[in-house]
């Protein structure tokens, strides 16, 4: 008996220590995607500063004024003219699936078991039937109301991002969609993964077929903002590199027009994010959503003037649909405001004299009521400012895709993610009293274990990408509604190779990817944590107490984790330190990330390059108006111009001139994609001398 009482000891506390060791890798993983997401609003809050604040005639405004061409209005048929289909040849040697309209069950399937051999749908049948789908969602509400009387139960699946294996297991062990088998997928199709398109092409070809059996509610991720940076567009470039820019502007279009909610038996709210205290289903049922492209931006009045095309196809004298200098009262989606009454703009400044301008009138015009353009030859009925009731609209939408719960009561803004805002338990008990509701069922937030019950199991957070962080990192879920409303839950782990290891071997090997990349994160703001160490070592002898470490590491980084907890696992040589003292110098030796392209290493500007780097190939994108994956060096110091201004820091021209020279691999005088994500792939020392590859700045 005593023998078995110790054995039950140690092994509590090895299972104890093992959950430790989980949960600090979890929150490192979650605590650098949310720094990410808030980096990216961060960027596109900037991009919207330039477009309201700077002339027309401006080259920054110009380079990025097709972002936000997306809010104008376009009729139909011309659109319907721009994405035709029709005068695209499909060759003698396509192999892949010839698709018909409408579809039928034989089309559907035979799609399906293409993707599944990886066969590439051909771009003719990609955009018809990209259209066929638009065509559809704009007949639908913004709040389907499903039913179970037909069925027997409803599958809800949350997050895929683009893991096509873990959507084919769904359908393995659950049936494929039909009228008997309903699905509603809860948004953030794409992105991350590498198989977006072709979850788009199933799920789409699936609602098509069954349009009573298929429901898709809209995900903070079906915005093409959000998609520069995490890889979606990239994708769709790279598989379809003749027509991907038609189908991309096409899928903004459709990402418009996806549901914001679905309601299940009048009891069961189903939705991406959350709600707030403010959340109200009737305003949320009225609003136009297809005016919201990207929603991290509210959207203009529209002026008047003709309909355009994007991509070019504008008649002369109509080109830029944003170019209208319209000024207007702006709202971030943070929900800040920011009104300016500002001077004209002199378009022969630098992009950082510019700013400086701005900014100095923002403090001088800060009781405006609204935002006045001096120009002798503007139409005063296109300056037509956002109401508050627009306001209204674009915060219900920001909610519905960005929020997420918190144990406490209250709602307060989410400045963790950048977006939305964090509930409470009396929230949710308001919100689905007031609605004679009794269940919401979200998504939006990676859970260990696939699912997660909180305020009281009113609140039901489902996520269906497996390994999303890392193989084994977390399982995925989905849940089965019959009519008694009673939630049922299946979890599966797509990785085949994560079910031969241990407990402790899937924990390390998920550590171990978790700790490499919070020492890039480390590494990325070494300036910045020499100058918080320097603080606490006044004598300057290299040396600070542990205590003091956790304190300005967690200062400089802003990631909410348990420093001090972590120390054993990154201060590798330290051992702890002595004395609880640390060697940061040393420590910084360790951490130091060698560059394979030599020539880079010099230019002083690695630290800087490596830190942003995501903000960087946003830019390029943004840039790289014809997708092309082709800039030029003047493009380029643009690019750095708009990002030095962005983070209010100096670059010479001459650093940013040999920066772009040194990128330029082959010397032809222009920088593809591929040599400007090289310039920022590092790689540890240790990894390096084993021929591995780094390349985890955020997570996958």
């Amino acid at each position: 008996m005593r023998a078995a009482l110790l054995i039950q000891r140690w092994y509590r506390q090895y299972a104890a220590r093992l959950e430790i060791r989980r949960r600090c890798t979890w929150s490192i993983f979650q605590s650098i995607e949310y720094a990410g997401e808030q980096d990216q609003i961060k960027l596109y809050n900037f991009f919207g500063y330039l477009m309201d604040h700077f002339t027309p005639a401006s080259s920054e405004r110009k380079m990025i004024s097709h972002l936000f061409c997306e809010s104008e209005v376009f009729h139909d048929t011309e659109w319907e003219r721009y994405f035709c289909y029709k005068d695209i040849e499909v060759p003698d040697t396509y192999s892949g699936p010839h698709l018909t309209f409408p579809l039928c069950t034989h089309n559907v399937t035979e799609l399906l078991e293409a993707i599944k051999h990886k066969q590439l749908l051909h771009s003719r049948y990609v955009l018809q039937l990209l259209g066929e789908t638009w065509k559809l969602l704009r007949v639908l509400p913004n709040i389907n109301v499903v039913s179970t009387c037909q069925s027997k139960e409803i599958t809800i699946c949350g997050d895929l991002h683009g893991h096509l294996e873990d959507l084919l297991l769904v359908f393995y062990k659950n049936g494929l969609p039909s009228t008997e088998t309903p699905y509603v997928f809860n948004g953030d199709f794409v992105d991350r993964g590498k198989d977006s398109m072709e979850i788009l092409l199933i799920l789409f070809s699936f609602q098509l077929l069954y349009p009573s059996g298929v429901h898709l509610n809209r995900g903070n991720h079906e915005d093409h903002i959000v998609n520069l940076r995490y890889g979606f567009t990239k994708e769709v470039l790279g598989k379809y590199k003749v027509h991907g820019k038609r189908i991309l502007k096409l899928l903004q279009k459709i990402f418009s027009q996806l549901p914001l909610a679905t309601v299940i038996d009048r009891k069961v709210l189903v939705l991406h994010g959350g709600i707030s205290d403010t959340t109200d289903l009737r305003l949320i049922a009225r609003l136009e959503r297809h005016r919201y492209v990207s929603a991290l931006r509210p959207p203009k009045r529209q002026p008047r003037e003709e309909p355009c095309m994007p991509g070019g196809g504008l008649s002369e004298g109509k080109r830029g649909c944003s170019g209208n200098g319209e000024r207007r009262r702006v709202r971030s989606l943070a929900r800040g405001t920011l009104p300016l009454c500002l001077p004209r703009a002199n378009s022969t400044r630098t992009v950082e004299e510019e700013l400086q301008e701005r900014r100095r009138w923002a403090g001088l015009g800060a009781s405006c009521d609204r935002v006045r353009y001096l120009s002798s030859n503007r139409d005063p009925d296109q300056d037509r400012e956002v109401t508050e009731t627009d306001m209204d609209e674009w915060k219900q939408l920001v909610d519905v895709l960005w929020s997420d719960p918190m144990p406490q009561d209250g709602c307060v803004p989410n400045k963790v993610r950048g977006g939305g805002c964090y509930w409470g338990p009396d929230v949710t008990r308001d919100v689905l009293q007031r609605h004679k509701l009794q269940l919401l069922i979200r998504s939006h937030e990676c859970k260990q274990d696939g699912y997660e019950f909180c305020h009281d199991r009113r609140v039901l957070t489902i996520f269906s990408a497996s390994n999303y962080y890392e193989v084994d990192s977390n399982r995925g879920a989905y849940v089965q509604l019959g009519p008694d409303l009673n939630p049922h839950l299946i979890q599966y782990q797509a990785s085949r190779s994560s079910r031969d290891l241990t407990l402790r071997q899937s924990v390390g090997r998920t550590e171990r990817s978790a700790l490499q990349a919070l020492r890039e994160q480390l590494f990325a703001h070494k300036s910045e944590l020499i100058n918080a160490f320097q603080e606490f070592d006044p004598e300057h002898t290299g040396m600070i107490s542990m205590r003091h470490w956790a304190v300005a590491t967690e200062t400089v980084l802003h990631l909410g984790l348990p420093w001090r907890m972590l120390r054993s696992q990154l201060l590798v040589s330290q051992g702890g330190a002595q004395e609880g003292m640390l060697n940061y110098r040393d420590w910084f030796r360790e951490l130091t990330f060698t560059d394979p392209n030599n020539r880079l290493a010099h230019t002083g500007l690695l630290e800087t390059m490596y830190r942003h780097h995501s903000n960087l190939e946003t830019i390029f994108r943004i840039i790289d108006m014809d997708h092309s994956g082709l800039i030029s060096f003047e493009e380029f110091r643009q690019t750095w111009r708009l990002l030095s201004a962005h983070l209010q820091t100096e670059i010479s021209d001459e650093a940013i001139s040999g920066l772009a020279s040194s990128i330029d691999f082959n010397k032809d005088g222009s920088i593809d994609i591929n040599e400007f994500m090289e310039a920022f792939r590092l790689v540890s020392r240790v990894r390096s001398q084993e021929g591995g590859r780094v390349n985890r700045g955020t997570p996958p």
